[in-house]
């Protein structure tokens, strides 16, 4: 199969934007809940469905594309994936009642991860690991920003079209993404892995599971990630409920998150050529502990003013953009035989575990920013250990 040595700065950008749809699309109906809850006259937890069985839909679909790709190629399975999100797409604008919404959502949610998972798959087709981490920065700065962004677009469909609109913008967006991968995207796997069912898959993930250095990398990798979700989860209601500041000036202070990881995802690859992916990983995952525990310190100073959680908080987050797309390359790296399957279970334990703790938060949550914090601070921790241990395997990853 033709490959080529590199990606083209368009073609990059393009499968950041089709890594991005799936979170995007799970983030843009936010705005809308409360009006899909008058719709359909229900509670407040079943018009939450719609969110985070989404998220369950991504986890999902991460460890069924991966194996996949390996086995039918890259371009074929991302392709098939981008169909299922347009058809889930246009199910959900036609939903007549809450079931079929929810259900609906789930379809379009398991495409989207497709992209997900397979573009990360493309760019270590193509690089070693080193320069696949730096390829893998900016795919996670994109999936970032899109979702940061979504919802904003979201607000502004729900008030002029209605907020069944916000489909038509990812069904478009599936279509158009759609053609342009037919035009551009070159088929990257050098040699297709023989699959024989999901006995066979789950044998894949057991041959990944044994290896302590890809856990190692892998648990990094989710456990950045709870942070992040935990933080993104909890911080509105914080703000009103905690901080007594009006909901709107969440989306200031949310900014300075967003700058934060940005910062980290330009170190990662800025330093991308010259700085060992252990040592970027280290990094990162020390800035995330430091953060956090600088969050705790201001508030039991008495801090509680929203910069004095913000501010700490984007330097920690600063630290997830340099250790997520390095960790996520290592873990990668370690079986190029397996990436996709490589690729779809690391993607299935960051979202399955963010999943978790997005919940978890909302359980925890006492009227004080402590339960938030301390379940960051753990998760910063974890994220430290896992690393360690796969560095003890694999003290150095070459490209």
């Amino acid at each position: 199969m033709p490959t080529r040595t590199s990606l083209s700065k368009t073609l990059i950008v393009l499968l950041a934007a089709t890594s991005a749809l799936g979170p995007a699309a799970m983030q843009i109906l936010l705005p809308a809940l409360p009006a899909i809850k008058e719709t359909f006259e229900v509670s407040t937890e079943a018009a939450q469905l719609t969110l985070s069985l989404s998220m369950l839909a991504i986890a999902l679909g991460t460890l069924f594309f991966g194996p996949v790709s390996d086995k039918y190629g890259r371009k074929p399975v991302m392709l098939v994936g981008l169909s299922i999100t347009l058809v889930g797409s246009i199910f959900c604008f036609l939903a007549n009642t809450i079931e079929l919404l929810i259900a609906s959502r789930f379809i379009q949610a398991f495409g989207a991860a497709a992209g997900l998972v397979l573009a990360r798959a493309i760019v270590r087709d193509v690089y070693g690991a080193q320069e696949a981490a730096r390829v893998i920065a900016t795919l996670v700065m994109v999936m970032v920003a899109a979702p940061m962004l979504s919802p904003a677009l979201g607000g502004e469909l729900m008030l002029r079209l209605g907020w069944e609109y916000v489909f038509v913008v990812i069904a478009i967006a599936c279509v158009l993404i759609s053609l342009l991968l037919i035009k551009i995207l070159p088929e990257t796997l050098k040699e297709p892995v023989p699959f024989n069912g999901v006995a066979a898959m789950i044998g894949n993930y057991v041959l990944l599971f044994r290896s302590r250095a890809f856990c190692g990398y892998a648990f990094c990798v989710t456990f950045v990630s709870v942070l992040f979700f935990s933080f993104i989860s909890a911080a509105p209601e914080i703000m009103v409920s905690v901080l007594k500041r009006p909901p709107n000036e969440y989306g200031y202070y949310f900014v300075m998150i967003a700058i934060g990881f940005m910062a980290g995802n330009y170190f990662a690859r800025h330093f991308g050529r010259s700085m060992e992916l252990n040592r970027m990983i280290s990094i990162g995952v020390i800035i995330g502990v430091t953060g956090v525990s600088l969050a705790i310190a201001l508030q039991l100073m008495g801090f509680q003013q929203p910069i004095a959680l913000f501010a700490p908080i984007a330097f920690a987050v600063c630290g997830n953009g340099i250790a997520l797309p390095n960790a996520q390359a290592a873990a990668i790296n370690e079986f190029p035989r397996f990436a996709g399957s490589a690729s779809g279970l690391t993607g299935f334990l960051q979202m399955f575990f963010s999943a978790i703790a997005a919940q978890m938060v909302a359980v925890i949550f006492n009227g004080t920013v402590y339960p938030l914090l301390i379940l960051m601070l753990s998760a910063s921790i974890l994220s430290l250990i896992c690393f360690n241990l796969g560095v003890r395997v694999s003290p150095k990853v070459s490209a």
